[in-house]
């Protein structure tokens, strides 16, 4: 996954709150065995109808989602988090998210952004006024600011999760940061135990 320190740009406000993961990617569409192409399915059976915000000119090319409150709640599909990547989000932002789905955001580079009701509310209220408002995303130092709109608002995250996204790092990239040591251990492990051979 690439290195996240900032996101910015647009936003698409989803007003709608316990939105779970089989309304981001229905079922369906988990029947694909890699991890591109799910952008089409996001929110499949909400973009059937023509006013449908992902559907509306004014968002189109947006990096954020803004989010009602439990977003990602139900299954604890990674799909979900693959198919807001493939479509161009690079960040989630309500007031309040499911744990697993949180959790599958952080190790794919997809930055939850967790903000008070107050604030969430003030950025769809910007959004209405002008869609075009350039929102900003500081991971390093946890700020969501929309400086036209004049709004700041800090967010947390976990000193791992922070340094996994500022330094691109999957489960897979964690563990291969260990690999000298690892390779230290396999070198010295008794020839009696079992081993697992390439081919």
């Amino acid at each position: 996954m690439r290195p996240v320190q900032f996101v910015t740009g647009t936003a698409v406000p989803l007003e709608r709150s316990d939105v779970d993961t089989d309304q981001i990617i229905p079922s369906e569409w988990l029947k694909r065995v890699d991890r591109h192409g799910f952008g089409a399915g996001l929110f499949a059976e909400w973009r059937d109808g023509p006013d449908f915000v992902l559907n509306r000119p004014e968002y189109a090319g947006a990096t954020l989602l803004i989010a009602g409150p439990n977003f990602g709640t139900g299954s604890s599909r990674e799909h979900a988090v693959w198919a807001l990547l493939d479509y161009g989000f690079e960040a989630v932002i309500s007031e309040r998210f499911a744990d697993i789905f949180k959790n599958n955001c952080t190790k794919q580079g997809l930055v939850p952004v967790e903000v008070t009701a107050e604030t969430v509310h003030a950025l769809i209220a910007a959004l209405s006024a002008k869609p075009s408002l350039e929102i900003t995303v500081d991971v390093e130092h946890g700020i969501l600011s929309a400086p036209e709109a004049g709004i700041e608002a800090s967010f947390q995250l976990a000193e791992h999760v922070r340094y996994r996204l500022l330094n691109g790092l999957d489960d897979i990239g964690i563990t291969l940061a260990h690999e000298p040591d690892i390779s230290a251990y396999e070198a010295a492990r008794p020839a009696w135990m079992p081993v697992v051979r390439p081919g």
